[in-house]
């Protein structure tokens, strides 16, 4: 299926890969004349600003369920909008970074295994 601003979307759910992403933003912004914009200074500072528009989303909702259970389709899909632009800088960010964004997400995930051991020595009681 073809959405109005020249991207494909897909109906049935799948796993897509960072690199699939990373290609297809790649060429959106190729073919938009955009890549000169796309420095890292600026690519950071959109995505602090999605991320923001993220927050805006909780700001005063207190708490909130798994699921989003009372949420309405409407708020669930503007969740997703916000997480997907969140989602979709950070890829950028990283690939004009020369950063393998799976690999270092990965390798941190070991780094705070080791960090936070599953049995962690008790502290020791300076009282």
């Amino acid at each position: 299926m073809e959405s109005p601003n020249g991207c494909s979307r897909k109906t049935a759910s799948k796993d897509v890969s960072l690199q699939e992403l990373k290609e297809r933003l790649a060429e959106f912004a190729r073919v938009r004349g955009w890549e000169q914009h796309h420095t890292p200074r600026n690519l950071l500072l959109a995505l602090v600003g999605e991320v923001g528009e993220l927050s805006e989303i909780f700001q005063w909702k207190g708490e909130v369920a798994r699921g989003l259970p009372n949420w309405s389709p409407g708020d669930k899909e503007h969740l997703e909008e916000e997480l997907s632009d969140v989602l979709l800088y950070l890829v950028q960010l990283a690939d004009v970074c020369g950063i393998d964004l799976g690999q270092a997400a990965l390798t941190k995930i070991v780094k705070n295994g080791q960090k936070y051991p599953l049995n962690p020595k008790p502290s020791p009681n300076y009282n």
